[in-house]
């Protein structure tokens, strides 16, 4: 078993750079640590997340350690436990750190598309009107309301080729409206 003054040895080889010594304090207090990690968070997956980023913790701040009369396993522990509260915190929150966001663009359109899908869409209600009334409604329900053919063709008492023919034939024309 390591000693409390082995502990903080390696703490302090740490702070100076001392890969060994790092390595050492990984064989030596791990375990511990990944329990109390595992203990907060309740996920393996997790835990060993936080774990590594307890060590990576221990890396960047093993200069500012200063013992104060307290074990240095207290020290290591608070950085566990702290770590993984936090982890804990960003799994409520659905908080997402900005490190580990790639796009943060906006998935809205510019002001230039919906001008371009306004114009575009009043050229389409433009065509849509220069359809019989029946077959419009009948292109709208179909193409935008997701309605069948079939139920199509019971809502306007025809056959259902029929409103295959309408709907067909009412494309036709609205690809030629808009082609102009």
């Amino acid at each position: 078993m390591t000693e409390k003054s082995d502990i903080e040895s390696m703490i302090l080889q740490v702070g100076l750079g001392d890969r060994a010594a790092f390595s050492a304090l990984y064989d030596a207090t791990s375990a511990k640590l990944f329990g109390v990690c595992l203990r907060v968070l309740n996920n393996r997956a997790e835990a060993e997340d936080a774990l590594q980023n307890v060590f990576v913790k221990v890396w960047q701040k093993a200069s500012l350690y200063s013992a104060n009369g307290y074990s240095p396993m207290t020290w290591l522990i608070t950085l566990a436990r702290n770590t993984a509260i936090d982890k804990l915190r960003t799994r409520r929150d659905g908080h997402v750190d900005i490190d580990d966001v790639h796009d943060l663009s906006d998935g809205a359109p510019t002001p230039e598309a919906e001008a371009v899908a306004s114009s575009e869409r009043a050229q389409l209600n433009r065509c849509l009107q220069e359809l019989e009334a029946q077959k419009s409604e009948a292109v709208r329900r179909a193409y935008l309301d997701g309605d069948s053919y079939q139920d199509l063709a019971v809502r306007y008492d025809v056959p259902l080729n029929t409103m295959r023919t309408w709907l067909r034939r009412s494309l036709l024309k609205l690809r030629e409206c808009l082609s102009r």
